[in-house]
């Protein structure tokens, strides 16, 4: 973990950081916000949050980026580490009244040079589908039955005003969902699905094809799990949205597809992070946070892992193939609001397979402790998990992952064959030496993070009350949340010491690679591109970070005033 000095040095940015590659640089020409450059006043404001798309552009500049800050919602030719960013030439603003941008997503299979589809999730439940290439508004999705958009353009601006009209015999209203939208994602390889999420705990398919109707949708149940549920729509004719999928308890805060597209993770307030088979709608496995809602979550990109963060402080891994936590880690100070892997660094060396497990099924089904739901089939991959005690080859294995968090620090973190692959002990007395020994090590870590968990609480819990869970524009989500935080604990004591949510020195505990602080606000953003990483704060500054070797603007920051990182 990164050293921790004194407050001074706690509290400065740092601009710079080193892992075992080189040196990351903060590209300060590659900051994009909104034009002014001003901090934005995030209180009561929704995250921000980047999209990135790339239009194979000819030129070789095909990279664009939308980003949202507070109402207004921006789209740029993105240029990364080659060239500084200019801000004073958007490729198209837009500025929403009456609603705020809260998530977003490009449809990476339609995208031209001419033509992009961006996917825009609003506070008040609509979803709005537009061409900021072509500046069009194609679709509106979950409208307000009655209300209408006028659109027009001042000064080059797009600026969106929704009208409503209320009449003495009825009163409008919004006919599939009024919550917030807390994610929107197209289906992999699809040109027209898209799966919405709210902070009502249900997720809708839509065609971007259909249109929503004029009446409330009636649905019928297509399956029925623990805590899930899944209904078609029934109509006569084609109509959004296909499919309701009820998750959870409380809010659905995101959700993220397998790189194969075949599965769906959720990560729900009530601190259940699901697995459900996205075709069938069947449940694969379940996780359980430590404690509080889960907030974010991530595949890793072979779909072996999934990662998951949120209000526990911890990031959690979660084997899909065995289905149980295989590690957590510990590092922020406060909840974490993003996790994702870098498939840049992440790295499967070629090499003789591991020794694959002997012994009967009823004996292997026992080791690797068996999941909900888990298939059949998956199990061939566990048996090819274990090593030999004797195998002494080198770590041929490393997934790096990233996480930030609203302690407005990042945190890298590499996780390694020795935790993915635990030797197996030699006899029983090996056994039960190489497991005290474990233990003892992994409880003493749990013990001075559990330590310095209460003695923090107080600075957290104010922090926590100005951060994104406890802000929502709807009285109806902080309800919600409400409710959902004493469900959470309920259900906390039933299941901590179980599979679903292992006891701390029952499962090894991650240290941070590199844990620094980069922002003044809460970090909302983190993405890993071939050449940078890209961070955003709650201020409204998305920020490029250049991989070794690869800034060729770190000629123009100034190094003088950037201690670089420490990796231990």
């Amino acid at each position: 973990m990164a050293a921790e000095g004194g407050g001074k040095e706690m509290n400065e940015i740092k601009t710079q950081f080193t892992t075992r590659e080189g040196v990351y640089k903060l590209l300060t020409h590659s900051e994009y916000s909104r034009p002014n450059r001003v901090p934005f006043n995030s209180q009561g404001s929704n995250p921000v949050k980047v999209s990135f798309v790339n239009v194979n552009d000819q030129s070789g500049n095909g990279d664009r980026i939308c980003f949202n800050v507070g109402r207004e919602l921006y789209f740029y030719i993105y240029k990364g580490v080659r060239k500084a960013a200019d801000l004073s030439k958007p490729i198209d603003k837009r500025i929403y009244k009456g609603t705020q941008p809260t998530c977003h997503d490009f449809n990476p299979i339609t995208a031209t040079a001419e033509s992009v589809s961006l996917l825009v999730g609003f506070s008040a439940g609509q979803v709005q589908l537009i061409d900021p290439i072509k500046k069009e508004t194609s679709k509106l999705f979950n409208e307000e039955v009655g209300s209408f958009q006028l659109c027009k353009y001042w000064n080059n601006e797009l600026t969106i005003v929704l009208f409503s009209f209320f009449f003495s015999s009825f009163s409008l209203q919004r006919l599939i969902d009024k919550s917030r939208v807390t994610c929107v994602r197209w289906v992999p390889g699809s040109e027209s699905l898209f799966l919405v999420a709210h902070s009502s705990g249900s997720m809708y398919l839509y065609n971007v094809e259909n249109t929503c109707g004029t009446t409330a949708p009636h649905y019928q149940l297509l399956k029925q799990g623990e805590n899930y549920a899944v209904h078609t729509c029934k109509s006569k004719s084609a109509r959004n949205p296909l499919l309701r999928w009820t998750v959870g308890e409380g809010a659905l805060n995101e959700f993220a597809f397998s790189p194969d597209g075949k599965f769906l993770a959720c990560a729900s307030q009530d601190g259940f992070l699901r697995v459900f088979g996205f075709d069938a709608a069947e449940l694969h496995g379940t996780m359980k946070s430590y404690f509080g809602g889960l907030l974010c979550v991530c595949w890793s990109p072979d779909g072996r892992y999934i990662v998951a963060g949120g209000e526990d402080d911890l990031v959690t891994v979660w084997s899909f193939s065995d289905c149980r936590v295989i590690a957590r880690g510990h590092g922020h100070k406060s909840w974490v609001s993003v996790v994702a892997f870098d498939h840049c660094t992440t790295s499967v060396e070629d090499g003789d397979p591991p020794a694959e497990f002997s012994g009967s099924d009823e004996e292997f089904l026992e080791q690797i402790h068996f999941g909900v739901g888990r298939d059949r089939a998956n199990s061939a991959h566990s048996r090819l998990s274990k090593r030999n005690s004797t195998d002494s080859r080198p770590v041929s294995v490393t997934y790096r992952f990233g996480s930030v968090g609203q302690d407005t620090q990042m945190c890298l973190w590499d996780l390694t064959e020795d935790i993915l692959f635990p030797h197996l002990p030699l006899n029983s007395s090996s056994s039960t030496t190489t497991t005290t020994t474990a233990a003892s090590t992994t409880t003493t870590f749990a013990t001075l993070s559990l330590h310095d968990s209460r003695k923090e609480r107080h600075e957290k819990d104010h922090k926590r009350n100005h951060s994104m869970g406890h802000i929502s524009s709807k009285s109806s989500d902080k309800l919600n949340q409400l409710s959902s935080t004493r469900t959470a604990k309920a259900e906390a004591a039933k299941t901590l010491g179980t599979l679903l949510c292992p006891r701390m020195q029952d499962v090894p505990l991650l240290e941070p690679l590199v844990c620094k602080k980069i922002a003044h606000e809460r970090l909302t953003v983190l993405i890993f591109l071939e050449d940078c990483l890209v961070t955003a704060c709650q201020e409204g500054f998305v920020c490029t970070w250049a991989r070794p070797g690869k800034g060729l603007l770190s000629s123009q920051n100034n190094p003088a005033n950037s201690p670089s990182g420490t990796v231990v």
